[in-house]
């Protein structure tokens, strides 16, 4: 049994934003996350994946194939934290 582990980065920004209330307000409530300009994170999203060697490739996974599906995955959370 082997393992392959891939590290994709990936950065994504949100705000929280009440628009019923005051700017202090919503500092106070959500703090940096209130901030106009947006609130900005930094990911690193690592995934493994255990199997055994393909008998005519050698290859546990095609890491090309992983990487694609790690940046669709990393594009919706970044859509998903602009939405809340």
């Amino acid at each position: 049994m082997l393992y392959v582990s891939r590290k994709e980065h990936f950065n994504a920004a949100h705000k929280l934003f009440n628009p019923a209330w005051t700017k202090e307000k919503n500092a106070e409530v959500f703090g940096p996350c209130a901030n106009e300009n947006w609130h900005g994170h930094n990911f690193d999203l690592i995934v493994t994946i255990k199997g055994l060697p393909d008998p005519d490739s050698g290859f546990v996974v095609d890491l090309k194939k992983l990487r694609n599906l790690i940046i669709k995955i990393s594009m919706w959370m970044s859509i998903l934290c602009r939405e809340n």
